[in-house]
């Protein structure tokens, strides 16, 4: 007991802090995973050889993140992606094993060998190619759909893999790696008629059972009202599928994703997910601790330069055959660059192949420890290929598209100016062309503004940061300028430069934040807006209401307290200073904590009925403040 609590423990604390340091410099928790492992494995040597035998158990996580998946993929969703399932997939799986296949003859192996080392090293990590698409958002872009349409097919592509490598055999001895693997098959000495009639009633089973039998028992379960059952049901239903998937001989993750895909217009759907997700997330984190602290680091250290080079030359041959296709299927040049990076590594499921391929003696030992080094570095090195392409490709993306279109010359000469039409921007400039005034709208995304050309709005393509642009588009006789662009330095520096050469111009400027409204009110501004103030002052209105008060005395209170905020926001901003640290400046800090204690006591007063001097004074104190913060 207490060799099993110290393992637990060790594995446990390690991956926190590697995960939360790895955050930290941004390189997402699947490296921190591997880290950890390496640590605790290879470099520390704090665990054994239990690592294979939890690596197994780990594996349950990929099972989980494919049902998950499966859930968030209704079949209509499924049905467009055929193409790209069965093209891209299809393709890519047959060029990526033909490749391997073909240099490792050309070395001097047998075709055994290399079409063995093909299938382990065709197949890209579902789990950390999911797993990050989810992290960073990437899972809806067109190269997101494209690398999990790819996944998807080599998942199902890797049920015949498993019944190719022991054809490979170069022993007499072999055995059947499928019964090894699965550890029961129960179809293990069927012919292949019987083997295929099975697999195909037991998915229509899952099927069934998912879309009738499933919801009458969430049904049954929630009117008994006990709610730890939804959880116990739900794993025991993932766990059901996988056994009986791994039962037939087929990949437990298929079955999964398939019972997920049934579930996918499920009422139960959401229920299922915030049940299984913490178990995917620690079964998952354990599965590449443990692929971390499997790696062979003596031989990596007696054959560094070879292993290494052969993991550099999978992910440059895998990347290239995936960005040829993702050019081939006409995916955008951003979009291909993701599809060829986040599928060059090879898979989790390598693992389980080179276990198979070492039963049949398909592969020599040398071979076998060399390429499963070569699979735990490609996955090693996975995420640093998602920071290549986030710092690299994606601003050489943006700056490219802008570059292609030139900017716009500007004759017009109108009376109110607005620069950036974003989610802030698109609302004033409509309000005013609606009202019957005329504005330059000036936007430096390419893609936006052709886009609001279509809908019939005028917008003109520039960076309004440029000083030659702002001279050039008549703010000498404008009579407002209108900053709402998102990137909070530039939006100061336009206003700063707006205010030093036009100092009779009113502008107003959109805020990020309370720090930047202050920046933008030292820097210049006459009316500063912060974005999401309104809308707070709202919600919280609502919120009044729902504790008791009438909607009249919510109405009044949320005006008052919007009132006092601007007061308050007007008074520090005369204190600000953007030299002084925020929590250095000793007499801003000063102001703040004696004004909200201020309006706390009134509001306080106000509930009770009471009349508050402040009051009186209410409307002369808010024509003072339209020339501050809002």
């Amino acid at each position: 007991m207490t060799t099993i609590l110290l393992a637990a423990f060790t594995y446990l604390a390690f991956a926190v802090a590697a995960v939360l340091l790895s955050q930290k410099l941004g390189l997402g928790s699947v490296l921190g995973y591997l880290m950890a492992g390496i640590m605790i494995g290879p470099m520390l040597g704090l665990v054994g050889k239990e690592t294979e035998s939890i690596q197994h158990i780990a594996e349950f996580g990929v099972v989980m993140m494919l049902f998950l998946v499966g859930l968030e993929l209704a079949p209509k969703m499924l049905w467009q992606l055929r193409h790209k399932l069965l093209g891209l997939g299809g393709l890519q799986v047959g060029l990526s094993l033909a490749a391997v296949a073909g240099i490792a003859y050309a070395l001097g192996y047998s075709w055994q060998v290399g079409v063995a080392v093909g299938c382990i090293l065709a197949l890209s990590s579902t789990a950390i190619v999911l797993q990050t698409f989810n992290e960073k958002q990437l899972l809806s872009t067109q190269g997101g759909q494209a690398g999990f349409a790819v996944l998807l097919f080599q998942d199902v592509a890797a049920i015949p893999m498993l019944a190719l490598l022991p054809l490979l055999a170069t022993s007499p001895h072999a055995k059947n790696a499928a019964a090894g693997h699965a550890g029961i098959d129960l179809l293990e000495h069927q012919p292949g008629w019987v083997v295929a009639l099975v697999s195909v009633a037991a998915i229509a089973v899952i099927i069934v059972a998912v879309r009738y039998i499933v919801p009458l028992v969430f049904r049954f379960i929630s009117k008994r009202h006990v709610h730890e059952m939804f959880m116990v049901f739900t794993l025991a239903l993932v766990v059901g599928i996988a056994t009986l998937m791994s039962l037939v001989g087929l990949s437990p993750a298929l079955g999964a994703f398939i019972a997920g895909v049934a579930l996918a217009n499920s009422n139960y759907r959401h229920e299922m997910e915030s049940h299984l997700e913490p178990f995917k997330g620690l079964f998952l984190g354990l599965f590449f601790i443990t692929v971390g602290a499997g790696m062979n680091f003596t031989l990596l250290k007696n054959q560094f330069f070879p292993i290494i080079g052969m993991t550099l030359g999978l992910l440059l041959v895998k990347g290239v055959i995936l960005w040829c296709l993702g050019k081939l299927f006409r995916l955008p040049p951003l979009a291909a660059k993701l599809f060829g990076l986040s599928l060059a590594q090879a898979g989790e499921f390598g693992f389980v192949l080179l276990s198979i391929a070492k039963q049949n003696h398909v592969l020599p030992k040398a071979v076998n420890d060399r390429i499963s080094l070569v699979v735990a570095l490609s996955m090693v090195l996975t995420p640093l290929l998602f920071i290549l392409y986030d710092k690299v490709f994606v601003p050489r993306s943006i700056v490219a598209e802008n570059e292609e279109r030139e900017q716009d010359q500007i004759h017009e000469e109108n009376p109110v100016i607005v620069l950036g039409h974003g989610r802030f921007g698109q609302h004033i400039n409509s309000m005013l062309t609606s009202c019957g005034y005329h504005t330059t709208v000036i936007d430096n995304h390419a893609e936006m503004v052709e886009g609001l050309a279509k809908i019939g709005i005028k917008t003109y393509y520039g960076d309004a940061s440029r000083p030659e642009l702002l001279g050039s588009i008549g703010l000498g006789r404008a009579k407002l300028l209108v900053v709402t662009l998102g990137d909070k330095k530039k939006s100061t520096e336009i206003v700063e430069y707006v205010r030093r050469h036009y100092p009779k111009l009113p502008i107003m400027a959109r805020a990020y934040d309370r720090m930047h409204a202050y920046d933008l009110h030292h820097a210049g501004a006459n009316y500063v807006i912060r974005e999401i103030v309104d809308s707070a002052m709202r919600g919280g209105r609502i919120a009044l209401e729902k504790m008791g008060l009438s909607p009249e005395q919510a109405r009044e209170l949320s005006k008052f307290y919007a009132a006092r905020d601007r007061y308050l926001s007007d008074r520090v901003a005369d204190v600000y200073d953007p030299n002084i640290p925020l929590f250095a400046n000793e007499k801003m800090i000063e102001v703040f904590k004696e004004t909200d204690t201020e309006t706390k006591n009134m509001l306080q007063a106000l509930l009770r009925g009471e009349k508050v001097e402040w009051e009186e004074e209410h409307e002369n104190e808010l024509t003072r403040m339209k020339q501050g913060i809002s």
